[in-house]
């Protein structure tokens, strides 16, 4: 088993139609505005741009992410990362009784040295880092929905 490769899967049921919630997540510079976790969102052209992002335990992560697939029709917004993380991530809006769901899917190898030296030990911690982050990036987007 590669301790360093990770496979995320996140639900978020929204009270808010598709295309709502599919506007906000398509504009990931706006990110920082409601998830407290994304530190940070430079956009270096139309189709990239530079992620940091830092959830409870004491580290930052910092990767690029350049738009793979950008469909909404279909709901999909998909990016390649590279940097501290090395994958793909994909949200895939849909609507879902009166409101939405967002499905958001990661796959990734951690590249950051300290990260890998604890790969072993730190992995339980690190699930749980990431599952703190969606959590409370689920309970930001549903306050901006509510305000836009």
């Amino acid at each position: 088993m590669d301790w360093n490769y990770y496979r995320f899967l996140s639900r978020w049921l929204l009270p808010a139609p598709s295309a709502a919630v599919y506007a906000a997540l398509e504009r990931a510079e706006d990110y920082p505005r409601w998830w407290p976790q994304v530190r940070e969102v430079t956009r270096l052209d139309d189709t990239t741009g530079v992620m940091t992002i830092r959830s409870l335990l004491p580290y930052a992560m910092t990767f690029t992410g350049r738009e793979v697939r950008r469909d909404p029709v279909a709901g999909v917004l998909e990016i390649a990362m590279t940097g501290d993380l090395q994958g793909w991530a994909r949200w895939t809006v849909t609507a879902h009784g009166t409101g939405s769901l967002a499905r958001y899917e990661q796959v990734v190898e951690v590249t950051k040295p300290l990260l890998r030296t604890f790969a072993v030990p730190g992995r339980p911690l690190f699930r749980a880092n990431h599952r703190l982050m969606m959590r409370a990036g689920r309970r930001g987007l549903l306050r901006y929905l509510e305000a836009v």
